[in-house]
């Protein structure tokens, strides 16, 4: 095992695998058990999934909360079981022709704060049980709508009865649950087609490799090459710097007293010592005490 690989590494997810396969088959190629993930993509879906690994891990709680970016491809006129291509189709319409005042009308309609129903084969759980495995013994859970954010939605025609779609949203949307909905407010119903992740926080697509490209460079020892550092997740975070005494003490879990901050820092706060090395992730309550929240054990005090 490589116990001292830690970092965040970009991987672009193939068609047909789960994001548990990309994470079972990236611990075998680097050597390194301890690999999370910070937001599932469908089998179906391609695209950016952020891997942490090592110490990195201890960050991805923070990093599950990123806005996400997608593009993808609406199918009108049929519902699937799933909300998407990988379903059986359970009613078909007529589809009537969408022009432009439409489309921005249901672009309008999908931005903002949405109440949406997950889809019935989702990770969601209801009363301990994930809605899929209800699903699939033919048990479909009665799942409320949650809150969720679309910041921005395009609608584009690509063919006859097929939108693209390119939406930005909080976490927690389902693309497939848009798509099945823009469908019902058009009057013919839809699944989602294709999906691809094209950003995740600070994260792009363009910039991760496939996981042939990760076997060729775990291989030849060049992985380290490929590792963003684990702050580089919560890079819009806050940050507070020690000095060194402080900082050992930091790493050791203490509770530090300082100056109250000005101004106060909300949410957790990166760490780092006065030689610019990341310690962790702390809270600062407002008369300044520290309490480390998570703290990297495999970083070294300058």
């Amino acid at each position: 095992m490589n116990a001292g690989v830690h970092g965040i590494l970009l991987v672009d997810k193939p068609s047909g695998w789960t994001s548990h396969d990309v994470v079972a088959k990236a611990r075998r190629l680097c050597s390194q058990r301890k690999i999370g993930h910070t937001g599932t993509l469908d089998p179906m879906a391609t695209g950016l999934l952020v891997l942490c690994l090592g110490d990195a891990t201890r960050l991805v709680e923070y990093m599950t909360g990123h806005d996400k970016r997608y593009e993808g491809e609406i199918v009108l006129g049929a519902r699937t079981d799933t909300d998407d291509a990988e379903g059986t189709i359970v009613e078909s319409r007529a589809v009537r022709t969408l022009d432009e005042a439409r489309l921005r009308k249901l672009e309008a309609e999908f931005t903002g704060r949405l109440m949406q129903r997950p889809p019935a084969y989702s990770a969601v759980q209801v009363a301990g049980e994930r809605a899929y495995a209800a699903a699939r013994r033919g048990n479909q859970l009665d799942l409320p709508p949650r809150p969720v954010r679309v910041y921005d939605l395009r609608l584009t025609p690509i063919g006859e009865h097929r939108l693209r779609i390119d939406v930005a949203c909080g976490p927690g949307t389902y693309v497939r649950a848009l798509a099945r909905d823009i469908g019902e407010a058009a009057g013919c119903g839809a699944h989602l087609g294709a999906l691809r992740r094209t950003h995740a926080g600070g994260f792009a697509a363009d910039e991760a490799i496939t996981l042939d490209q990760l076997a060729t460079v775990a291989a030849a020892g060049r992985l380290a090459e490929f590792l963003r550092a684990p702050d580089e997740g919560i890079i819009a975070n806050a940050a507070a710097i020690l000095g060194q005494a402080n900082a050992g003490r930091f790493l050791h879990g203490a509770r530090l007293e300082t100056p109250p901050p000005e101004p106060p820092m909300d949410g957790p706060i990166r760490i780092y010592d006065d030689g610019g090395t990341f310690l962790g992730v702390a809270a600062i309550g407002p008369e300044g005490a520290i309490r480390a929240l998570k703290v990297l054990t495999s970083a070294q005090i300058a």
